[in-house]
């Protein structure tokens, strides 16, 4: 069926502002609908697997909510920096840290997705690469002091001041880092 001609109602399953600005943007109507969930994965995934395992997870939590006619929207992204998922910082001590490894190199950021309906699945992720600018001390830290990214994987957010002047480049979706690939969402609820 597809979502989009077929006039389904879209339930996004997160409390992320950001991925709630960028479904509107798409021109989507949609009820949000959350529910608190123990984000553990197994140790023996690989991390760019995690994503899709929490995107399901979270699924999974909300599908009995579901009633016909609805199609629900989960995800989870991660920042992997060779090899190593960095989460959410714990503070502003852990989100300078995070900020210093990642300042003057690469890394991906991996975004699952998983659309459900009460008779049907489909997960997918996205991975983009970004590539830091060196940054100073003194970067960083007014980052952190003015931005409190204690929400964001990686401990930044693109679309914010370190994204202006921090970033050399990116290779992939930009609406990916932000939090929710958009372009990709589109292709897979008009397959849905």
């Amino acid at each position: 069926m597809n979502v989009i001609e077929n006039g389904f109602q879209l339930v996004l399953g997160s409390k992320s502002p950001r991925r709630q600005e960028l479904l509107a943007g798409m021109g989507f109507q949609f009820e949000i609908r959350t529910k608190d969930t123990d984000e553990t994965f197994p140790t023996s995934l690989q991390p760019v697997d995690v994503p899709v395992f929490l995107a399901e997870l979270k699924s999974d939590a909300l599908v009995e909510t579901l009633v016909e006619g609805e199609v629900l929207i989960t995800s989870d992204t991660i920042v992997l920096l060779e090899g190593e998922i960095l989460g959410k910082p714990t503070d502003a001590t852990h989100a300078t840290e995070m900020l210093r490894r990642l300042a003057g190199k690469s890394h991906d950021v991996v975004t699952g997705v998983c659309l459900r309906s009460a008779q049907k699945k489909h997960s997918f992720s996205v991975s983009t690469r970004v590539y830091f600018k060196p940054l100073s001390t003194e970067q960083i830290n007014y980052y952190v002091a003015n931005y409190k990214p204690f929400d964001k994987a990686g401990s930044y957010g693109i679309q914010e001041w370190i994204g202006y002047v921090g970033i050399d480049k990116i290779e992939g979706s930009y609406f990916n880092v932000v939090g929710l690939p958009t372009a990709e969402l589109w292709d897979a609820l008009k397959a849905f």
